[in-house]
């Protein structure tokens, strides 16, 4: 602080201006001279009053906050690139699982379609069966009907030919011998 002041008197003194005052410097009446003494004092004041160590210390509490507000926003900034990198490792985790998930869901798929496709498949054959099962029963079915239609037509026709062709003798006879032949085989 002293070399301070030295070399403010010292540039004060060496100023051009007091120099190009008239007249005697060192008198009152010489305007710079009093400027001169008048900044002398009040430096001198200063210096008494420690304004400058005042200054230096104010200074100081200032840079020392700067320096911990620094600090601070350094640790701040690593800690946000911690949670940063903590969030972009969730992230890629996430992505992960959820890829996981699709190619779980893709796979899950695939084995439903093959077998839907398989139950497809056998519902299919046990459809064509059971149609194939109807058809034979409807074929036999209609075959039956046929036979006994023909069968009573057949029947028909017989009585008709057996009645317009038989005498009441021949009929009479006919009769005996099925009572013989039902006893026959009924004993």
């Amino acid at each position: 602080m002293r070399k301070l002041t030295g070399l403010t008197l010292l540039a004060l003194l060496a100023a051009g201006p007091a120099a190009a005052a008239s007249g005697p410097f060192f008198s009152l009446k010489n305007t710079d001279f009093v400027v001169l003494l008048g900044l002398i004092v009040f430096v001198a004041i200063l210096i008494y009053f420690k304004v400058p160590s005042m200054i230096g210390g104010m200074l100081d509490k200032r840079a020392d906050g700067i320096q911990s507000e620094l600090d601070e926003a350094r640790a701040l900034r690593d800690e946000a690139q911690s949670l940063l990198a903590s969030y972009e490792r969730k992230q890629r985790e996430v992505q992960e699982q959820a890829d996981r998930i699709v190619a779980a869901a893709k796979e899950e798929s695939t084995v439903a379609a093959e077998q839907a496709r398989a139950d497809l498949a056998v519902s299919l054959e046990r459809r064509m069966a059971a149609a194939q099962e109807q058809i034979e029963n409807a074929q036999s079915a209609a075959i039956k009907e046929v036979r006994d239609q023909s069968i009573t037509v057949a029947m028909s026709v017989a009585r008709d030919v057996i009645a317009k062709q038989m005498t009441a003798a021949q009929g009479n006879s006919l009769i005996d011998s099925a009572i013989q032949e039902v006893d026959a085989k009924l004993h």
